[in-house]
């Protein structure tokens, strides 16, 4: 199971608000892009389109 950090978390925050693919982002914290995902899924909120 991949863990993600905090600072991992944030980066991919701050990445995707700026712009990035989720597999720029995926590369950039050293992760499988399907770790960004499922983190993205996790932590969505439908009601906000988050």
């Amino acid at each position: 199971m991949a863990h993600i950090s905090f600072n991992q978390r944030y980066t991919i925050s701050c990445m995707l608000k700026e712009g990035y693919k989720q597999v720029q982002v995926a590369k950039a914290i050293e992760k499988n892009k399907s770790v960004v995902s499922r983190e993205l899924k996790r932590n969505s909120n439908a009601r906000n389109n988050n």
